[in-house]
């Protein structure tokens, strides 16, 4: 089973390179995070003359995130459900079961700021996500919750640590609210099995960033155990990158082998 995440930065924008990248890489399922368009605008039927069967969570011109499968969806949610949500009124969640796997599409609030209310709302938000799993699931259950986290887990994540000095995606608070996903049960599916890799899956458009490889891993794949010793290979889709009007994020994308 192939599962994979990509903020595409606008469905709209970006349709025709999702649809040529789904082609290439034949994902299983794959989850998009800033779809930038309502539900109603959603293009499911692109989708699913594909081959894939779509769920979406939309809000119009901001956020968005959906799932697509090809090995079915059943059990859709969205959202914190009964729990205090800090961005309440975002589309930044969405869940169901496929093929098996219960597949989480996140979109975590990027924080802005260092000490502003949209950084403490981020720390908030992420606590909730860790809060909202240990209610609706346990570390046996066969689950990866994978999108675009705002968050570089650690040094490794990128290029430069003395650039990102005092900036958001790198502070110990928001690291910690990583780890804390981590101490429940999860595991970065990308890290566990290339533990020294300096791949990236970000980079700003501005000053040639992504071609002088000064980029941010902040596109993870988190997996339960039970996924996790599935996993055979892992990938940050750098060809995805290129060419004209890409995402300023590349997907990251995990093989997981059949279930013994």
């Amino acid at each position: 089973m192939r599962i994979a995440t990509w903020n595409v930065n606008s469905l709209k924008a970006r349709l025709p390179r999702v649809e040529e990248w789904l082609a290439g890489a034949q994902p299983d399922v794959l989850c998009l995070q800033e779809t930038k368009c309502t539900d109603k605008a959603f293009p499911a039927l692109t989708f699913a003359a594909l081959g894939y069967d779509a769920v979406h969570h939309g809000q119009g011109q901001w956020n968005g995130v959906a799932i697509l499968s090809r090995v079915g969806i059943s059990d859709v949610t969205h959202g914190f459900g009964a729990l205090d949500d800090p961005y309440d009124g975002e589309a930044r969640l969405i869940a169901a079961t496929c093929g098996g796997v219960r597949i989480v599409s996140v979109y975590v609030p990027n924080g802005r700021e260092v000490d502003t209310d949209h950084y403490v709302r981020k720390l908030a938000w992420l606590g909730q996500l860790r809060a909202w799993l240990q209610a609706g699931a346990a570390p046996t259950d066969p689950l990866a919750v994978l999108g675009d986290f705002n968050v570089a887990p650690d040094d490794r994540d990128v290029w430069s640590v003395a650039a990102f000095a005092g900036s958001t995606h790198v502070t110990p608070a928001e690291r910690a609210a990583i780890g804390a996903l981590c101490d429940w049960g999860l595991v970065d599916a990308f890290r566990a099995r290339y533990p020294d890799d300096r791949l990236y899956s970000y980079w700003d458009y501005r000053r040639g960033d992504f071609h002088q490889h000064r980029g941010m891993r902040i596109d993870l794949v988190l997996v339960t155990a039970p996924l996790a010793e599935r996993v055979t290979w892992a990938v940050v889709d750098r060809n995805a990158r290129k060419g004209q009007q890409p995402s300023d994020h590349a997907p990251v994308v995990v093989d997981l082998a059949d279930p013994a």
